[in-house]
Formats: C-alpha cells, sequence, structure tokens
C-alpha cells in the first residue's frame, strides 16, 4: 500500500481499518489522492479509510 497509495498501516492494524497517510505527502498532495479528506490526529499523523 506505501508504494500504491501513499500509506501505511498502523501498529495492530486490521484489513478494512483506517490507515496513516504517510508524513512525505503534503496537505496539498493528499487532497489530490484524498479527496473525501481524511482525519488529522496530529499534524503529522493523518487517517483514511483503507484505500482499495
Amino acid at each position: 500500500m506505501t508504494a500504491e497509495h501513499k500509506v501505511a498501516t498502523p501498529a495492530n492494524w486490521k484489513q478494512g481499518s483506517d490507515v496513516v497517510i504517510i508524513p512525505a505527502v503534503s496537505d496539498d498532495e493528499a487532497r489530490e489522492r484524498f479527496p473525501g479528506g481524511w482525519k488529522t490526529v496530529k499534524p503529522y499523523l493523518r487517517l483514511v479509510p483503507q484505500p482499495k
């Protein structure tokens, strides 16, 4: 998922759970990749539903 979608899985992640947008992705790029938005837990920790 990291190479294709630029997301990472948190510890204890289960299939279908939210994933983390990697910090190397800017907010502008994230808006393009994830038009449905994301949940910001910390400025460096942004969660989105698992990409299909």
